[in-house]
């Protein structure tokens, strides 16, 4: 017994060195022909075997390494462009807004003269604005915006087309935090002015048509100049600006102010005056009533010709924000306007409402709202009988999020006082598509 376990002890161990002696078979002819000679033993040939193939493997890695590296040297230009390209494209930001319209009705809001009593209908390409910012570092950014309008001009082949023009275009200085003053900033160049633009996020409702002092032709809404913009003592909370508002949503309020040419974007400087403007809004009351805002706006300065006409604009306005309601009203009193037509002193009234029926019923397939204004302008206190009013009701409709892409039809009708003039009226229908 002890014997045949011997044995087959023995047959395993031959059969385990047959299994290594064939796994380490030399294939070198060289390293055999050592072997064969008595040169070199057979473990020595192996380990000379296993050298060369470990050198090789390291010389193949090196020479896949270099390749690489020859690629990655030589590798055209284009992978350097685009490198190039993808820097230059970071901190860029792309927005667009349009107003898309078909209107019926007669006077100088469907495009004649107001109160001409001529009916008209037509479909309009009312605004088109294409938006670009660059960041270039965290404290520096340009921007420009391009302004599609349809507009006349005399003894020109453009008469009446479709044209492009400037709206903004500004570089924006983004301030450090100072006591008060939270995200402080200063825009030069074309900017915003003081006013429109912290109304219309307000009122959200441009595609309909002007804001109530540029309806009126006191100003528009951009400026050749500086602009100074903060929020003030720090911002309201989160929850606040999702739900709400989150456009100049300072804790306290927000202010605006500057100096500039005094033409607007529509018009190069008639004169050597520049105009001052400044807004001044506190929110009272944060924690208790945290939509309601109260603002001050005024300018000074000369109207937009040679003669210098004086121009002078002031505007106390009032505004309670909520998830289902917006209520604003303002009381506007001055003398001239932008363009130096002339130099009158007027006053007026406007107030705006919105009831967001999507808010209230919290129902996915409801996305309206329902709209209404009612401005009161004179254009000139010291004469009677030539005041107009303005009754506005709409309703909108929204693809996607709230004042966004949206379906607004609308109702505008203008009441004239002045003897002669008929009333206007205007039945609409606007697509906005925002981005």
């Amino acid at each position: 017994m002890k014997r045949s376990l011997s044995l087959v002890l023995s047959l395993c161990f031959l059969f385990l060195l047959s299994g290594i002696s064939k796994a380490e078979e030399i294939t070198d002819p060289i390293l055999k022909k050592l072997v064969e000679k008595g040169i070199l033993s057979q473990q020595e040939a192996i380990g000379v075997m296993h050298d060369m193939d470990k050198e090789k493997t390291e010389k193949e890695k090196k020479v896949e390494q270099t390749i690489e590296q020859k690629v990655t040297e030589a590798a055209p230009a284009e992978n350097k462009d685009l490198g190039i390209i993808a820097k230059q494209l970071k901190g860029i930001k792309f927005g667009l807004l349009w107003y898309l319209s078909y209107m019926n009705g007669e006077g100088k809001d469907v495009g004649g003269s107001a109160g001409d009593g001529v009916d008209r209908n037509k479909f309009a390409i009312k605004r088109g604005y294409f938006r670009f910012t660059k960041e270039f570092m965290p404290w520096f950014e340009s921007h420009i915006t391009f302004d599609v309008a349809q507009e006349s001009i005399q003894n020109s082949k453009l008469s009446d087309s479709i044209q492009v023009r400037l709206k903004y275009i500004y570089g924006k200085f983004k301030l450090p935090d100072l006591a008060f003053l939270t995200k402080p900033n200063i825009e030069v160049g074309l900017v915003h002015m003081p006013w429109l633009d912290y109304e219309e996020n307000t009122n959200f409702y441009r595609m309909q048509d002007t804001m109530f002092l540029e309806r009126n032709s006191i100003f528009n809404s951009a400026e050749i100049g500086a602009t100074f913009t903060s929020l003030l003592s720090g911002e309201m909370p989160k929850e606040y600006q999702e739900s709400v508002n989150n456009a100049y949503a300072g804790r306290y309020g927000s202010i605006q102010g500057g100096v500039y040419n005094g033409g607007g974007y529509h018009a190069t400087e008639q004169n050597k005056n520049k105009v001052l403007e400044g807004r001044v809004t506190i929110r009272p009351l944060p924690d208790v009533i945290p939509g309601l805002q109260l603002t001050y706006f005024g300018i000074t300065g000369k109207g937009n010709t040679a003669a210098n006409p004086d121009w002078t604009t002031n505007l106390a306005f009032g505004s309670f924000e909520s998830e289902p309601l917006v209520v604003t009203g303002q009381y506007y009193w001055g003398k001239g306007q932008q363009d130096g037509s002339n130099e009158t002193k007027k006053d007026g009234y406007s107030f705006f409402t919105e009831l967001k029926l999507y808010n209230m019923f919290k129902d996915p397939i409801n996305r309206f709202s329902m709209i209404g204004r009612y401005d009161h302008f004179d254009p000139n206190t010291d004469q009677k009988d030539d005041e107009n009013n303005r009754y506005i009701a709409g309703v909108a409709y929204y693809l996607d999020k709230p004042h966004k892409n949206m379906f607004v039809a609308d109702y505008d009708h203008v009441d004239y006082k002045a003897i002669g003039k008929k009333d206007d009226h205007r039945v609409q229908l606007t697509l906005q598509v925002a981005l």
